[in-house]
C-alpha cells in the first residue's frame, strides 16, 4: 500500500510507523486514522516483524486532530460523528491490541489524541522537552475515545485533573504518572529507543505476545478462584509450547535459543 500521511521503515525484526504529516504538527484526519490502522494490522500479521516503532516527522509528535477535519466534523450529523468516532477507536484499539509490542517514540510535543496515541503503545521513549497535554476540553470537547488507554497509563486520580483543567505536563511528569516509561535528551533519544528494541529481540516473540495478551486479560480483575485458575492454564500452555519448550532447554543447556541463533 502506498501512504500519503505515513512513512513505513523497515530493519531487520523491526518496522518503525512514521507519522509524516510535519506541516501540520502530524496531527490526524480521517485518512491518516485509516492508514494508521491499516499499518498496524498489516505488521502485526508480518511474520518478519517483531516489534514496532511508532515515530513521528518534524518538531511534534502528534497535536491531535487536523484542524479541517474538525471543522469537517462540526457540519457533521450525529450518525456521521459516531462513524467518524468509531474509525478513531478502531485505529487506537488496533495498536492497542496489536500482537507485536510497539514503541511510542515522542520526539516533541504529544497533545489530544496524538496523546492518545502514545498511551495505546506499550513502550512510551520520550525526548525530555516533549510536553503533554489532554487540550479536550479547552475547545468545548472531552477526550472520550481515547480516555480507555489514557486512564490505564496514568490512573483514574490523575486523569481527573488532566482531563478538566487541560494543563501542560513535561514528560518528566510523564513518567512520574506512568504515561513515559523513558525519558532521554535528543541526543540519546535514538539510543534509548534502540535499548527497548534490542531487550524485546531478545525475547521470545511468542511468549512476548503472549505476556501482552496476558496483562490486558489480568489488568483490574478481581483475585478471584477463576482468575487463578486462568493463569494456570496460561503458564500451562505457555510451558508446553514450542518455544517455552525450547527457551528452557536452552536456559538449562546454557546456549542461545533458536530464536537468537
Amino acid at each position: 500500500m502506498t501512504y500519503q500521511t505515513l512513512a513505513i521503515q523497515h530493519a531487520p525484526q523491526v518496522a518503525t510507523i512514521v507519522l509524516n504529516r510535519p506541516e501540520v504538527r502530524n496531527a490526524f484526519n480521517e485518512t491518516m486514522i485509516a492508514e494508521i490502522t491499516h499499518a498496524f494490522a498489516e505488521l502485526g500479521s508480518n511474520a518478519e516483524v517483531r516489534a514496532i516503532v511508532l515515530a513521528a516527522s518534524g518538531a511534534a509528535f502528534c497535536a491531535g486532530g487536523d484542524l479541517n477535519w474538525m471543522k469537517a466534523m462540526a457540519g457533521y450529523t450525529p450518525e456521521q460523528n459516531r462513524a467518524d468516532a468509531a474509525l478513531l477507536a478502531t485505529m487506537l484499539r488496533t495498536i492497542y491490541q496489536c500482537p507485536k509490542p510497539v514503541i511510542a517514540k515522542v520526539q516533541g510535543d504529544c497533545y489530544a489524541g496524538g496523546l492518545g496515541l502514545a498511551a495505546a503503545c506499550d513502550i512510551v521513549a520520550a525526548v525530555e522537552t516533549a510536553q503533554f497535554c489532554l487540550s479536550e476540553v479547552k475547545i468545548g470537547l472531552i477526550p472520550a475515545t481515547i480516555s480507555p488507554y489514557v486512564i490505564k497509563a496514568i490512573g483514574e486520580s490523575a486523569a481527573r485533573r488532566y482531563f478538566i483543567t487541560a494543563e501542560r505536563f513535561s514528560a518528566e511528569t510523564g513518567q512520574k504518572l506512568g504515561l513515559v516509561h523513558e525519558v532521554a535528551t535528543a541526543e540519546k533519544l535514538d539510543e534509548s529507543v534502540a535499548l527497548l528494541l534490542k531487550a524485546l529481540l531478545a525475547a521470545s516473540p511468542n511468549a512476548v505476545t503472549e505476556a501482552k495478551r496476558l496483562v490486558r486479560a489480568v489488568a483490574g480483575q478481581p483475585l478471584t478462584e477463576v482468575l487463578i485458575a486462568d493463569t494456570v492454564e496460561e503458564i500451562a500452555k505457555i510451558r508446553a509450547s514450542a518455544e517455552g519448550r525450547e527457551g528452557v532447554r536452552a536456559f538449562l543447556e546454557k546456549r542461545k535459543p533458536s530464536w537468537l541463533a
